[in-house]
């Protein structure tokens, strides 16, 4: 198959799959009004692969169809494959504002680093990295769109997953025959579930302990499987013109709890299981973090640039663009972009071969600022959109339709801007109220905060792994001369 079309990712999702919303079963997450939009516009990423403008960047040749496949599956050997990878990154990034963080490159990028380190999944046996690496083709050359499963329920943090009151509460292993695993338990932070083809799982934090045997499982399975239910959080959807809910009326991805009632996993599908010490080392093992930091910093990179752009449009929408205190703002806003930039840029330039498997990766320590500076600089840039557009985000008016009714008048009078019409101004801040009023925007500050983890461990983790060695023998090298 290849690459897909937007139809072609459509029409896979016409699979009977079980998802609720509240109290509804969903029969089409295709149709369904609060569904649709973010549908849409994963579909039209989809057909990006295929048209000539962006082709060459968003995919490359398969090495065993010759067919062109998705970017995101390129497994790294140079420093133009990293660029290649980061600018496929990127452009799909633009396509949604940054919007939509669970695309189907972020997954794609963990399968292919699995894929690139099959050999760890030998340590399980031979026949679990064969299934990893025919994994990887089948998504590679079937264009599969992922998401994964992989936080327990949050119901008491002093235990541990095996002393829960239900030893199910969190997804384990009930059972296995010839057939595969029986599991049972649920996942939260299903991101962008209800939309995707197959779904992966494995415990994280994977803080295991030899107790904790039946919960050490990693695997993927179809989102249609039976006995898995997908429970969704409030849809964030407004419906309506688009000016009105800029973004949240086409970027809503969901967020969902995966519910597992003793579904079968086949063993073609697992690739570890009831392996605490595997299961618990795989994401340094694999080297996830290096290819799925530069996907996530790029596509934060992506938003940043975004949201700079619209401080810019609203500063001079109301003539404060000069002025020292919104020029010193602005000035901050546009240095998160240069470190983020230079922090993928240096990711590259430092990037080694892995002398195990012939894999260029970048370089961790860099592509960390990313992932530890994000939250904060993310709640910081709505702090300064709130501070620019002040009660200008709070005056607008219900919708655009009232520019064509008797208050119209008013409307283009009181609600203009030092030098652009009243439509355009409101459109203007009415796409920055979606972006920090809104539920959706709350809901895209949350998940900057924590969607690589704890901020405050985040930070603590980078400077124990932080080569300090020179920067302290330095002090020690200055205190011998006093």
């Amino acid at each position: 198959m290849a690459i897909r079309t937007g139809a072609e990712f459509i029409a896979g999702l016409r699979d009977n799959r079980e998802v609720w919303l509240g109290s509804e079963r969903v029969k089409d997450v295709t149709t369904h009004p609060l569904f649709r939009p973010a549908v849409e516009s994963l579909a039209r990423l989809y057909d990006m692969q295929h048209e000539t403008a962006y082709r060459d960047v968003l995919t490359y040749r398969s090495p065993s169809s010759g067919q062109p496949v998705g970017a995101s599956f390129l497994i790294p050997r140079t420093r133009d494959d990293l660029a290649h990878r980061r600018q496929m990154i990127k452009t799909w990034a633009d396509a949604t504002c940054g919007m939509m963080g669970r695309s189907a490159d972020f997954l794609n990028t963990m399968v292919t680093a699995w894929a690139a380190k099959s050999d760890y999944f030998a340590q399980q046996s031979p026949e679990c990295a064969e299934r990893v690496l025919r994994y990887y083709e089948h998504c590679r050359e079937r264009d599969v769109f992922l998401t994964h499963a992989l936080i327990d329920p949050q119901v008491d943090r002093t235990k541990n997953r095996a002393e829960q009151a239900d030893p199910y509460q969190c997804l384990g292993i009930v059972d296995e025959n010839k057939q595969g695993l029986i599991v049972r338990g649920g996942k939260m932070i299903a991101t962008a579930a209800p939309f995707a083809d197959e779904i992966l799982v494995w415990p994280f934090p994977p803080t295991l302990t030899e107790a904790e045997v039946r919960y050490a499982m990693v695997f993927i399975i179809p989102v249609a499987t039976p006995g898995l239910k997908i429970i969704c959080r409030e849809s964030f959807t407004k419906l309506g013109q688009a000016v009105d809910h800029p973004l949240s009326g086409r970027f809503d991805e969901m967020d969902a709890v995966a519910v597992f009632d003793d579904v079968l996993v086949p063993w073609e599908r697992v690739f570890l299981h009831k392996d605490v010490r595997l299961v618990a080392q795989l994401y340094a093992g694999t080297r996830i973090r290096e290819l799925t930091a530069q996907q996530t910093n790029t596509r934060f990179l992506s938003k940043i640039e975004f949201v700079y752009g619209l401080l810019c449009h609203m500063a001079e929408a109301i003539g404060v663009q000069n002025a020292p205190p919104v020029q010193e703002t602005l000035g901050e806003a546009a240095t998160f972009i240069e470190i983020i930039k230079s922090s993928l840029l240096t990711a590259e330039l430092q990037a080694e071969v892995d002398p195990s498997n012939g894999v260029m990766y970048p370089a961790l320590q860099p592509l960390q600022i990313g992932r530890t500076w994000a939250p904060r600089m993310y709640p910081r840039l709505m702090e300064m959109v709130r501070r620019i557009g002040a009660g200008g985000l709070m005056q607008l008016p219900a919708s655009v339709d009232a520019f064509d009714s008797p208050i119209g008048p008013d409307l283009e009078k009181y609600y203009r801007g030092a030098k652009i019409a009243a439509r355009e101004k409101v459109g203007l801040f009415k796409l920055a109220w979606d972006l920090v009023g809104s539920d959706f925007g709350s809901r895209h500050l949350l998940y900057e905060l924590f969607y690589a983890g704890d901020p405050s461990l985040l930070m603590a983790g980078f400077h124990r792994e932080f080569d300090k060695r020179a920067c302290m023998d330095r002090v020690k090298e200055f205190l011998a001369t006093t």
